[in-house]
């Protein structure tokens, strides 16, 4: 009797360790023999010590942030480049025994692709057109990773840092594109104000009258000032007026 109350006891012991449990957001990997048997979902399974073991795999969206990359440009110019990458497993069975580590080879094959891309591109390529190189890094993960059982669901640039010498140069090439900006603007006014003021001058000269009523509005705009100082200026027609005044005058005969 004490044989076999010892002997249920330790068959217990074995029975209650042999119970693993499986989060749902996580797939057990299980190996009998040393050899792979299947995957394992969500709940209560029973895995037999000696015989069997089993590895969980974390299904979640993953987060990879890849440290810094030093890289150079098309264009021979030198910069920093980090980025943040999101990925999930969709077959656990392959991300265990098709690669040794998976975390860790996504992050180095991330890196290497960082850099290649960024190689293949300019730099204002790179500063202005960062979703399309993203893409182009996502993609290249993407294809490479497959066989491992991941799917890279995005990739963000986070930084790109450029040297100091670079920065001075782009803040300078700023400066003269917002000057040219403002001379274009200004000379277009100037065209603009040119052009309003000819097209006024042709009807006030073709219309009878109107050069009188600009110079009265003229005088009454200056008039509310009492310290400036009017110096009337008398129309052409006014003199050719009193100019064929004294002709009749002076020719009194004369028609």
């Amino acid at each position: 009797m004490p044989f076999i109350g010892v002997l249920l006891v330790i068959i217990a012991i074995i029975l209650l360790s042999s119970i693993k449990q499986i989060n749902q957001y996580e797939r057990g990997i299980l190996f009998t023999c040393g050899k792979f048997s299947r995957v394992l979902e969500p709940g209560w399974k029973i895995v037999l010590p000696i015989f069997q073991s089993f590895t969980k795999v974390d299904i979640r969206t993953l987060a990879v942030d890849v440290p810094a990359q030093e890289a150079i440009t098309k264009d021979n110019v030198s910069v920093k480049i980090n980025a943040v990458i999101y990925y999930k497993i969709f077959d656990a069975g392959k991300a265990i025994c098709e690669v040794q580590n998976y975390y860790y080879a996504v992050s180095n094959l991330a890196q290497t692709t960082m850099r290649n891309v960024v190689g293949a591109v300019t730099l204002d390529e790179l500063l202005s057109e960062r979703d399309k190189i993203s893409g182009s890094i996502c993609q290249i993960i993407d294809e490479a990773t497959d066989p491992w059982g991941i799917k890279v669901e995005n990739v963000e640039l986070k930084d790109v840092s450029l040297p100091e010498e670079m920065k001075r140069v782009i803040a300078k090439a700023a400066e003269a594109e917002r000057e040219k900006q403002a001379i274009l603007t200004k000379a277009a006014g100037e065209v603009e104000a040119a052009n309003n003021l000819a097209h006024a001058a042709t009807i006030m000269g073709n219309t009878p009258g109107a050069l009188h009523l600009r110079t009265l509005s003229t005088l009454n705009d200056l008039s509310s000032d009492q310290s400036n100082t009017i110096i009337f200026a008398v129309p052409i027609e006014v003199l050719d007026a009193v100019k064929g005044l004294s002709n009749k005058l002076n020719n009194p005969n004369k028609e």
